[in-house]
């Protein structure tokens, strides 16, 4: 495991997962889910949100496609599990929706603040370049580096999102990767030998085979840390 010490500033470079850890991902895709489908306002949160993250991680396990086309798919197989409408044309309505996703509150302050640190940021992101682009308006700050799955052909916690990371590191005195997802990064970052920062949004327990050098319970908390004098 490669270690994380000294506090960041210039020299280092942060990479961020996207959705879910600086993008409410889970109120998007609620929204989006709902604005399509009408009977989808009486399934429970959690209940929808579990469903749509299996169908999702199934079909990632496939022959690569765009992020478009994997969530359009993902919300026909959920519609078709649940009876709904399965037309081609409403499922594409919730990846369409991906630009209007809103940061969370802590992540333009805390952004902000990395930014005037000094630090270099980075996102890695299983997302189509278009649909991220639209994502970057939202933010306060540059990203000068991008690893999207249609650049990579690949969908974290398959390992190209993270040896572009450490490409990007080579020119770097310290890298660390920052994400929420457990599944997505903090354990592949893990098995990997790749510092990571947890957001812990959730409060979720930590599993054996997660090994993050620090838990943050939101970006502003992560970044207080990180700049924080030795």
């Amino acid at each position: 495991m490669h270690s994380f010490e000294g506090t960041a500033g210039p020299g280092t470079l942060l990479t961020f997962d996207c959705y879910g850890t600086l993008i409410d991902w889970e109120g998007g895709i609620l929204a989006a889910l709902r604005a399509a489908y009408a009977e989808a306002a009486a399934v429970d949160d959690e209940l929808l949100l579990g469903k749509f993250h299996a169908a999702q991680n199934r079909l990632k396990t496939s022959e690569y496609r765009p992020y478009r086309q994997l969530l359009t798919e993902t919300a026909m197989e959920v519609a078709r599990a649940n009876g709904w409408d399965t037309s081609e044309e409403l499922a594409a309505g919730i990846p369409a929706s991906i630009p209007s996703w809103q940061p969370f509150p802590d992540t333009n302050p805390a952004l902000s603040r990395l930014a005037d640190g000094g630090v270099t940021l980075g996102i890695l992101s299983n997302i189509d370049d278009d649909l991220l682009a639209g994502t970057l308006k939202h933010f306060d700050v540059e990203f000068g580096l991008l690893g999207t799955a249609q650049r990579l052909r690949s969908y974290k916690p398959a390992a190209p999102h993270f040896e572009r990371g450490r490409e990007w590191a080579a020119g770097f005195d310290r890298w660390l990767h920052v994400a929420q997802s457990l599944f997505h990064d903090v354990v592949p970052a893990t098995s990997l030998g790749i510092p990571v920062l947890w957001v812990n949004r959730k409060a979720e327990p930590r599993p054996d085979d997660a090994a993050p050098v620090h838990v943050a319970s939101d970006l502003a908390a992560a970044a207080a840390w990180l700049l924080a004098p030795v």
